[in-house]
């Protein structure tokens, strides 16, 4: 007998759909480069052991995946974009690490309960449609006593700024999650509910560091997946309108007076220990 979907099965496949084609466009990886610094600090919070297992859930092309390995941890790094694994692959083979890297769905890991000392994500999880089903996984994986952190953009953020202009133009589903809402220490502590022992957060930054804002537009206009695409369905008038915002977004965050953006990137730093 057929299982009817429900409307919520059907977006969340939809949005997993067009999610996937985003994050396989443009070469994500010179972005991932300026958030670099985010990974290497997470990996240090969590105090990442020699021999530990880690688990570096929507793990992109390897930024949190390459920290942990460079201490030598046993690490498998874990996306739905096989593009993105790729890369994460070339970027090992360069760093001369390595790691076990799976293609899979971050809502349905295919690993035993219990399985990792260490689960992590940088900038990944925040982008699953299932908020809740996505908290139960990290922490179904995770050892008891285990570590988990977690690097999400804020939502009064420079970051979060720029979602919220692009959705002024391609408005995100009635009913879907924010990304952000793994930026709010209040939202992210519900999403894991009484399976966590410990909840520390702290709202951390680094910096965006560019020629000029115009050279940000263009970079993550050709680079950063869902800003391409974003781009690729709106008129030519309307792409002009929303480079115009996307510049303009900037001006109260640009240290720079020298024509250059040098402008801080706020992110929320959540560390959390599984019960016992």
């Amino acid at each position: 007998m057929d299982v009817p979907i429900s409307p919520t099965t059907a977006r969340s496949s939809s949005l997993k759909h067009y999610q996937r084609s985003a994050w396989s466009a443009g070469d994500y990886t010179s972005v991932a480069g300026t958030t670099t610094i985010a990974s290497e600090l997470l990996a240090e919070r969590l105090d990442v052991r020699p021999g530990e297992r880690v688990l570096d859930a929507a793990c992109g092309s390897g930024n949190a995946t390459i920290a942990c390995a460079r201490r030598f941890a046993q690490v498998t790094g874990l996306d739905f974009s096989a593009t993105m694994l790729e890369d994460a692959q070339r970027r090992m083979a360069a760093e001369r690490v390595s790691a076990r890297l799976m293609e899979a769905d971050i809502e349905d890991i295919p690993l035993p309960d219990a399985d990792f000392d260490v689960v992590l994500s940088a900038f990944g999880a925040m982008f699953a449609p299932d908020q809740k089903r996505t908290a139960a996984e990290l922490l179904r994986v995770c050892k008891p006593g285990g570590r988990i952190g977690l690097a999400s953009w804020t939502a009064g953020g420079s970051l979060g700024g720029l979602f919220d202009v692009m959705s002024r133009y391609i408005p995100p589903t009635p009913g879907t999650p924010q990304p952000t809402d793994w930026g709010d220490p209040d939202r992210l502590r519900a999403l894991f509910g009484d399976g966590i022992a410990d909840f520390r957060a702290t709202r951390r930054d680094f910096v965006f560091r560019y020629r000029s804002p115009e050279h940000w537009l263009e970079h993550f206009k050709t680079n950063f997946g869902p800003t391409s695409m974003v781009f690729s369905v709106l008129t030519p008038r309307q792409a002009t309108a929303l480079e115009r915002d996307l510049i303009d977004m900037w001006r109260p965050w640009n240290r720079a007076t020298d024509g250059a953006l040098v402008a801080p990137v706020e992110y929320l730093e959540a560390i959390l220990t599984k019960k016992p």
